[in-house]
């Protein structure tokens, strides 16, 4: 039977790469992204080329109410929702205390709040029909403290933690929560974080965000509690338990100045 997926932050990236990989598979899609023209124009592509439905929903996850809204349309349609990949989400990179306050609550409110809401309200459906799957794009950064991007880093580590722990909660009810944790993606985040010119990206071989999205979905289907995209990633994360606190915490700040 074929699946209804519901991604957020689809209108770019790693969002829009996820909703062409699903769509391969003949399922139907809802996108949601605050652009109603990116949304649009990827729902031509994509009816364009496969059979299946794509329902366009306009939302600024960072707004308060914004997770309920998006909910009560999404029912509104009377669809059930397979498959939730939370994708929507920002960085700010700079000092934490040049930083503009209002930015970094939005922030939060994206990256933490929305999700952990979205997936609170669609988990309560799966677990009454006793199947579904959830993804969370959390980051290689939530495996150590970054300087410089402190509060993106702090975000990300709450959503793999998150993720691992209500995975475990939720096995014996036939739903699973996967979080997708990638490095250095080619995608718009890096021009909206203003992290360009930091010598992480400069010096880093990004990762499309097709590869990306394969390998998150792919984990997702398995029922995978976290994947980290990329061996030297993978290894990058895993030697950070066998460092001191204060060098690895050195080391991350010279990789981001």
């Amino acid at each position: 039977m074929l699946k209804t997926a519901l991604i957020t932050g689809a209108s770019s990236g790693i969002g829009k790469e996820f909703a062409k990989i699903h769509s391969q598979s003949g399922g139907n899609i809802v996108i949601v992204a605050r652009s109603k023209d990116k949304l649009e124009s990827l729902k031509f592509e994509i009816e364009s080329k496969y059979s299946n439905l794509v329902h366009v929903l306009v939302k600024d996850l960072s707004k308060p109410n914004a997770s309920e809204e998006l909910y009560n349309e999404v029912k509104e349609l009377d669809i059930n929702i397979d498959y939730l990949i939370n994708n929507a989400g920002f960085g700010i990179y700079g000092m934490f205390n040049d930083s503009d306050l209002n930015a970094q609550k939005d922030m939060l409110n994206l990256n933490v709040i929305a999700l952990m809401n979205l997936t609170h309200l669609f988990v309560q459906d799966m677990i009454k029909r006793g199947t579904g799957k959830v993804l969370n794009v959390s980051s290689t950064a939530a495996f150590q403290p970054l300087p410089i991007m402190s509060t993106y880093a702090a975000s990300k580590t709450f959503v793999l933690h998150f993720s691992e722990a209500i995975n475990n909660e939720l096995k014996d009810k036939g739903v699973s929560v996967t979080a997708l944790c990638p490095g250095v993606t080619e995608s718009e985040f890096h021009e909206v974080a203003h992290n360009t010119e930091s010598k992480l990206i400069k010096e880093s071989k990004m990762a499309s965000s097709y590869e990306v999205a394969r390998c998150g979905y792919d984990a997702m289907l398995e029922g995978k509690s976290f994947v980290i995209h990329g061996t030297s990633n993978y290894l990058k994360a895993l030697s950070t338990r066998f460092a001191s606190r204060d060098s690895v915490i050195k080391v991350s700040r010279k990789i981001m100045e």
